[in-house]
């Protein structure tokens, strides 16, 4: 188990859901903790109760000059940033059909997708010349390999492709960087009862049990495991690799198909 005892960890998107989770759960460990995300006041609340009281941050990483201010101000605080969670990020119901590319989905790609690598990008530049390794957690989702059954007729074309950009992107952050710089994960969760399921379903009791919800505390528990165990890929639950079968399968079937095997 890794001891974060006298390092610094940035979570974006910390003031809620999985990013608030990872936040105690970091802050438990002994890291002091940036909490950065669009609800000001709610990110101070979070940094304030932590075990150990964090540093609040508002942001708005659609903009992309906000990305490296973020990481750059996490940095000065306690003149290091040893673990930066790109955890920010929403979602966007939209059949295809009827997708408008407009400002909505473009903000979406902004976050979603682009805003972990321009923070990566400035990590890598504070971290130059310090002598210090950096690690980056990226949080993707189920979307981020397959469409899964869960969620399929959930309208949810332009998220699944952000989340499958960060995972794809991540892939070849890791590639280039060849194991300098940072370590890279990709954290990628199935069903959590973030605020979002919660508004349509106060009671998490109410939940069926074959949705296979988690709490947002178990899926940090399992996002610091697999960062304890160096993972890149960290799915929350079993059912994330059953569901990229039937595209490998496609695949194969392809193959075959055009006589190619």
């Amino acid at each position: 188990m890794i001891n974060y005892e006298g390092t610094v960890a940035l979570v974006t998107g910390g003031a809620s859901g999985i990013g608030a989770a990872l936040a105690h759960g970091l802050s438990a460990r002994g890291a002091d903790v940036v909490v950065a995300d669009r609800q000001g006041d709610l990110a101070k609340e979070v940094a304030a109760a932590l075990p150990r009281p964090g540093l609040a941050i508002e942001c708005d990483l659609s903009d992309a000059a906000e990305c490296a201010r973020v990481v750059n101000e996490a940095f000065a605080w306690k003149g290091r940033l040893d673990l930066v969670a790109a955890n920010a990020g929403f979602g966007r119901r939209k059949k295809m059909m009827e997708e408008d590319f407009g400002a909505d989905t473009m903000s979406l790609f902004a976050v979603n997708m682009f805003a972990p690598f321009r923070m990566a990008q400035a990590y890598g530049a504070a971290l130059a010349g310090t002598g210090r390794r950096g690690r980056l957690m990226i949080t993707g989702s189920e979307n981020s390999l397959s469409l899964p059954a869960a969620v399929m007729r959930s309208r949810l074309g332009a998220y699944g492709a952000s989340k499958h950009g960060v995972l794809i992107m991540a892939e070849w952050l890791k590639e280039e960087l060849g194991g300098e710089v940072m370590d890279v994960h990709v954290l990628m969760p199935g069903g959590v009862y973030t605020p979002l399921i919660a508004r349509n379903v106060p009671d998490p009791k109410d939940l069926p049990p074959e949705m296979g919800v988690i709490m947002p505390e178990e899926c940090a528990r399992i996002a610091l495991k697999g960062l304890d165990l160096g993972l890149f890929y960290i799915p929350t639950h079993k059912h994330i690799g059953d569901d990229i079968r039937p595209r490998a399968d496609g695949v194969w079937e392809a193959i075959k198909a055009l006589g190619l095997s």
